[in-house]
């Protein structure tokens, strides 16, 4: 199966918005484009989507065994023609200093062919030297072809290609030009979601249109069908058969919360959940449901509109009161807190964490986490010797707490709600700033589910 792997030289090079040209413009052609992104990350993965017209996967070190990954790749790439995997940060970066959590070390494990962004602005034979390095700091990273970003001119184009062409073996798949309509609004986070950018289908189409113009891409193509097999095979996992009906699992979807893996909204329905759409903006109250998640987002971005849904705030709190079980992760937590302080504005939220979601200039939590769980951990099927890989990346920090909380994680690394605990827990509430993920190594989604038909249980007892 054809696949290619977009990285670049180092972060911010441009490659997120290639990759969406790449995406929106293969789809164009007729093509199924799956999308892959690399690492923990929730907004690049809604703009490729939204460009390919199919959900985006992550694909993770720290939460996956080198082998899912691979099934991953296989799985979501069956009724695909081409697979497009994103990199994070720069081709060589990674936590570990061996490499073997890098991009690269992806691009090796799915045998993929990499082609490298590279910002040349300032630059004109000197990437010669910078590409042959590349080559030479990992023979075994196949370093196909090279899109040059944010180029000045035709004049610089020119030199670029001729440096080279001249000094090596890697083939030039396009130049594209310094244009302020490649852009996508930024913000602390990173990208603007496409979920809250009402223009996201017309910036999709611009950019779509400046890399079809400016990238070969039938020499691209060409590369990605030259792919190996990645040796491992996909094999379905056993589904889950629950043995109860399905259940009705609420899900906040909506310009302030759209921060959820596909593959999590998958897991939670093959464990017997019914996923029904709640929009915390627009709707008066909750619907018919056995439980609720509220993903993370970006609620200070619309927190006047959220406060001003009075009917909607009360409902949830009322339901969380009467023991509906709910999960909440960062903005879902900050949405259920007391009230959201942010640039010397305040807006009331929930309430049900009886704290406030105060803003920082800087990330008061950002990367990976390791967390064991305490035997305050509501959900059935846990384990306190095990340890949890995570994430978090927030802005925010939970202050002014007036009662002493229970706590279902202890942090063995990262920073939580107070730097050694996450995991808020109320009546039938668990609430962190950790963002989990559906894997092998943590099936949240059925222990969630098998929660929820629990609280049923011990209600009818």
């Amino acid at each position: 199966m054809a696949r290619i792997f977009i990285s670049a030289t180092h972060k911010s090079s441009g490659k997120t918005t290639l990759s969406i040209g790449l995406c929106a413009a293969l789809h164009a052609q007729g093509l199924r484009v799956q999308p892959f992104k690399k690492g923990p990350d929730y907004i690049d993965p809604l703009w490729l989507g939204a460009a390919s017209q199919r959900p985006c996967h992550n694909l993770d070190f720290n939460t996956m065994m080198s082998d899912e990954i691979i099934q991953t790749v296989q799985h979501y790439s069956l009724d695909a023609d081409i697979a497009l995997i994103e990199a994070n940060k720069g081709l060589y970066d990674g936590m570990a200093l061996d490499g073997t959590d890098s991009n690269a070390a992806i691009a090796k494990l799915t045998r993929s062919p990499v082609i490298l962004v590279v910002d040349s602005r300032g630059m004109t034979r000197g990437v010669a030297p910078l590409l042959l390095g590349y080559q030479a700091f990992d023979r075994e990273v196949d370093i196909a072809g090279i899109i040059f970003n944010r180029v000045g001119g035709a004049r610089h184009a020119s030199k670029l290609r001729e440096s080279v062409e001249h000094y090596t073996d890697i083939k030039v798949l396009g130049a594209v030009q310094n244009n302020p309509e490649m852009e996508i609004e930024e913000r602390h986070l990173g990208l603007m979601p496409s979920n809250e950018s009402g223009e996201a289908e017309a910036q999709i189409a611009r950019i779509r249109a400046l890399v079809a113009e400016q990238v070969d891409l039938g020499m691209l193509l060409g590369i990605a069908e030259r792919t190996a097999d990645v040796g491992t095979r996909f094999i379905a996992p056993s589904p889950y058969i629950p043995t109860s009906p399905p259940l009705r699992i609420g899900i906040c979807q909506d310009p302030a919360f759209g921060f959820y893996y596909p593959g999590d909204l998958e897991a939670l329905q093959q464990a017997g959940g019914t996923l029904v759409p709640v929009n915390t903006l627009q709707d008066t109250a909750l619907p018919a449901i056995d439980g609720l998640f509220i993903g993370g987002g970006f609620p200070e971005t619309h927190m006047q509109q959220l406060a001003a849904n009075t009917s909607m705030r009360e409902s949830i709190r009322t339901a969380i009161d009467n023991g509906l079980p709910t999960y909440a992760e960062c903005g879902g937590l900050m949405y259920l807190s007391r009230r959201i302080i942010w640039n010397g504005q305040q807006a009331d939220m929930v309430g049900v964490i009886p704290g406030d979601a105060v803003m920082h200039p800087k990330p008061q939590g950002r990367g990976y986490v390791k967390l064991q769980e305490t035997a305050d951990m509501p959900w059935p099927g846990g384990d306190t010797l095990h340890t949890i890989n995570a994430h978090e990346f927030h802005y925010s920090r939970l202050e002014n707490l007036t009662a002493t909380g229970k706590f279902a994680y202890r942090m063995r690394r990262g920073t939580g709600i107070d730097g050694q605990h996450d995991g808020w827990v109320y009546r039938n509430l668990l609430a962190s700033y950790t963002h989990m993920r559906d894997t092998s190594q943590f099936r949240w989604a059925q222990r969630f589910v098998e929660f929820i038909r629990q609280t049923q249980r011990n209600t009818t007892a």
